[in-house]
């Protein structure tokens, strides 16, 4: 049988190299090809003979260079950065992308824990204690119950399911908007289903908006000034998907009016800011941070980084390819850009 060569295109840490070897230790006639030298020059010389890649940004030399590459392993959630290179190269070749899920779990205890951060008042009750500020009350800044209220999950893939689940326990409705809906899902709880279509109806309805949807044509934008208003002033949004999806100017003003009443976000619109006079780097155009109705998160919602078995997936579509195999899972379909 031909040896499978498997190229990791980053420096890739001594323990996870052991996980992977372990994890991997019953497949055949595998070649594990971990580089101390990650330079483009080096990952040239071993292109050629890869046929598997994991890594998160290869140069479009590289992926011209690896022309025995069946699979590409991109390890962390978003792929949209891949889409167009890869509609082009599958033109001729026979590859396939997979979008790696193993920070799904992280993502959406993150997702929870910006909602109630920003329900329970969190963050302003923390400054005044690091302050001394001793039990300020409900005058200052109260709690909103989940107590009944409805939680709108706008995409319904890995992130969203587990934040069903988490999030089942309390006395809540759940409102799922899915691109389609095939029939035999399973849910931890009912649920109101809504289609793309039914947008407007479905943001009315929802108290608070939790929002982990791929990047695409069609959800860049999605969320704009007019979509705030029907979530009203008594709703929150929550926001660990792209930055891109809700509209930056209109989030700062629905909550710099109190057309909603807060928000947790993790995804921002600058990942590259400038710094100002004063030497701070904001990674949006608006000033967020003076706001009192939201939590800010540095897109963070994939740590821990160094978790191990966040990798178990790459190992089962690696064992998968090594047995000629080709049900992979998180399989990117290039036509839904996701």
């Amino acid at each position: 049988m031909t040896e499978t060569n498997i190229l990791f295109i980053w420096d890739v840490r001594e323990e996870l190299q052991e996980y992977l070897r372990g994890g991997l230790a019953e497949v055949k006639n595998l070649n594990l090809i971990f580089l101390e030298d990650t330079s483009e020059e080096n990952l040239l010389k071993h292109a050629p003979d890869a046929h598997i890649v994991i890594g998160w940004r290869p140069t479009r030399e590289f992926l011209d260079t690896a022309q025995k590459m069946r699979l590409f392993i991109n390890p962390g959630v978003g792929v949209q950065h891949h889409i167009d290179t890869f509609r082009e190269l599958t033109q001729n070749r026979d590859i396939t992308l997979i979008n790696g899920h193993g920070n799904t779990y992280f993502t959406a205890q993150h997702a929870v824990a910006l909602l109630l951060a920003a329900t329970n008042k969190i963050i302003p009750h923390h400054i005044w204690m690091v302050e001394g500020q001793w039990r300020r009350g409900d005058s200052y800044a109260k709690s909103t119950p989940l107590r009944e209220r409805k939680i709108g999950l706008l995409g319904y893939g890995a992130v969203n399911q587990k934040v069903h689940k988490f999030l089942s326990g309390f006395d809540v409705e759940f409102l799922v908007l899915k691109r389609t809906w095939e029939g035999g899902e399973e849910f931890p709880t009912p649920v109101k289903k809504y289609l793309p279509k039914d947008l407007s109806e479905f943001l009315k309805e929802t108290d608070m908006l939790i929002i982990a949807v791929p990047q695409t044509a069609e959800t860049i934008g999605m969320i704009g000034e007019e979509e705030l208003k029907l979530l009203g002033p008594e709703s929150f949004l929550v926001n660990v998907s792209r930055g891109i999806i809700v509209d930056e100017e209109a989030l700062y003003n629905a909550l710099h009016q109190k057309i909603i009443t807060g928000a947790g976000i993790d995804v921002w619109y600058e990942y590259h800011p400038e710094p100002d006079v004063d030497n701070r780097r904001y990674p949006t155009s608006f000033p967020f941070h003076e706001l009192d109705n939201v939590v800010l998160s540095p897109h963070r919602g994939a740590s821990p980084m160094d978790d191990l078995k966040r990798w178990d997936e790459v190992i089962e579509n690696i064992t998968k390819f090594a047995e000629s195999r080709t049900d992979f899972i998180n399989v990117v379909d290039l036509d839904r850009a996701y």
